[in-house]
């Protein structure tokens, strides 16, 4: 007696197909087998699947059962094949029909009374059954509203093992859920924040602008309590809204992760991700001996912060060169590759000396100057080469702490912004994968970032008389095309250029006079 399912697994971030075969013998003693490379929670699956089958109404068999995950040389891993399993066992015993097995793809984890808990990667099995040519999918209803968002496919939404048997009987009609992505994406498009909330710090405000408008990375330079993670978490409030495919992707990733909330069904805004500095470098990167999507890549599309950066453990920081520079993470073991996106814009938070008062003027440092040496020299170069935007955020004053007049909203920063994006898109058309000035590479810069004399002229001057390395003349070309762009300008002015230059405070020499 053999019956065969369908159902699907994650690896990555993306879904693939897998046939649950049950085939069942008779034997003096009971056994219960599960083949194809099955991980610790697939193993434990078959006590759920007997307990759920018992508790639902029938019969287990006395028999030798011997379930397999096909393709066999590809660890599965979840608890999801608790469904299809329990359908395939009842289909060989003659309990179901197989009319739909080859039109429905099952997945779901079975309590041990028969009912269904929601599942990992709903967003991408539906994604792969619809590009696999299935037509339906059965799945957990905490689940259907996520599965749902993909068009092309039908999605139904149960509660328990019995619903399922008796849609597979033809008891009970599919009710397939409806799901309007226009609406969802209205409805869930809203920040809790917003910078009318900062009071003060026009100029750190406007260095936000500037790097969220080209997509540089920034490091915040302050005393405690001047509102570098206020700024920072405000930042995708102003970012570009998120495209259909965009969201897509985001919610793919947060889904494989876990982290997606049962009732959204779609990320509509920019992630925010903000790791603690004790994270490990396969928390940050990603890893485990089950691969994970670390923080890089619930940050795809959005924001990563770093508060603190000197206290992050260097070996931690060194592993972000790779999706810093390629905007994906590639994890190896020893049977597979993974691959996640990693598409990210990197904010950075720390103080200007350990005690962290260097630059207020409310309070005395007590630090001396082979300290900061040795606070500053945390920081990784590599890692600060990729980092376009210094700003020293200063400790807030009482007089703009009590201006009762709201700062500038969210949307009208957001409006200059996109108007400044459009332009790179149209700069960068013939460049596949380039959409901001923050990407851009030699060649490009001697493209599209021309000085003429006044501008060169000045930029020679900051060179010799400030310091600035040589790392940082390119960095201030990125950034200078970027405030162009935000000032409709075709040309990079010297204006433009004195602003990138005050963009860079940790390349001056004198910073730690």
């Amino acid at each position: 007696m053999l019956a065969k399912v369908l159902s699907s697994a994650i690896l990555g971030i993306d879904a693939y197909i897998v046939e649950v075969e049950a085939h069942l013998s008779g034997a003096k003693l009971a056994r219960f087998m599960t083949v194809g490379l099955p991980e610790g929670a697939v193993k434990e699956s078959k006590e759920r699947v007997k307990a759920a089958i018992k508790n639902s109404g029938y019969r287990f068999p006395y028999k030798y059962i011997t379930v397999n995950l096909a393709p066999a040389d590809i660890r599965k891993e979840g608890s999801a094949f608790d469904l299809p399993i329990a359908i395939g066992i009842l289909a060989a015993m003659g309990v179901v029909k197989r009319t739909y097995f080859d039109k429905l793809l099952l997945m779901g984890e079975l309590a041990l009374d028969g009912s269904l808990r929601p599942i990992k990667g709903a967003l991408s099995i539906a994604i792969c059954a619809r590009n696999e040519g299935i037509p339906g999918i059965i799945l957990p209803v905490e689940n259907a509203r996520e599965a749902g968002v993909v068009d092309g496919i039908k999605v139904a939404g149960v509660s328990s093992l019995n619903e399922v048997i008796s849609i597979l009987n033809d008891e009970t009609s599919i009710k397939a859920v409806k799901v309007d992505r226009s609406s969802l994406f209205r409805q869930h498009r809203h920040y809790p924040v917003d910078f009318a909330d900062v009071k003060g710090q026009e100029q750190v405000k406007r260095a936000l602008e500037v790097a969220a408008a080209g997509g540089h990375n920034v490091i915040m330079i302050g005393p405690p309590g001047s509102g570098k993670t206020m700024l920072a978490k405000r930042l995708p409030t102003i970012l570009p809204d998120l495209t259909l495919d965009e969201a897509l992707e985001t919610t793919k990733i947060h889904s494989v992760a876990g982290y997606l909330p049962d009732d959204q069904g779609l990320i509509a805004t920019r992630p925010f991700r903000s790791p603690h500095h004790t994270i490990s470098d396969a928390g940050l990167i990603g890893g485990g001996t089950v691969p994970r999507p670390g923080e890089v890549s619930l940050a795809h599309n959005g924001v990563l912060f770093l508060d603190e950066l000197p206290e992050f453990k260097k070996n931690v920081l060194e592993v972000m060169r790779q999706p810093l520079e390629d905007g994906v993470v590639t994890i190896s073991r020893a049977t597979v590759s993974l691959t996640y996106p990693s598409r990210f814009m990197l904010i950075t938070a720390m103080n200007p000396c350990p005690c962290g008062y260097r630059t207020d003027p409310n309070n005395e440092c007590t630090c001396n100057p082979q300290m900061i040496q040795r606070y500053m020299a945390r920081i990784s170069g590599p890692l600060m080469d990729r980092i376009d935007i210094h700003i020293e955020v200063p400790a807030v004053q009482f007089s703009e702490l009590a201006e009762k007049k709201p700062g500038e909203k969210s949307e009208t920063i957001k409006s200059r912004i996109q108007a400044a994006r459009q332009i790179q898109l149209q700069r960068f058309e013939n460049s596949p994968g380039m959409f901001a000035n923050a990407q851009m590479q030699p060649n490009e810069l001697k493209t599209y970032c021309r000085l003429n004399a006044p501008a060169t002229e000045l930029l020679k001057t900051a060179m010799d008389k400030l310091g600035l390395s040589a790392r940082a003349y390119d960095r201030v070309l990125k950034v200078s095309r970027t405030i162009a762009d935000l000032d409709g300008a075709t040309d990079i002015q010297s204006h433009h250029v004195s602003e990138a230059i005050q963009y860079r405070s940790l390349d001056r020499q004198l910073w730690l006079g």
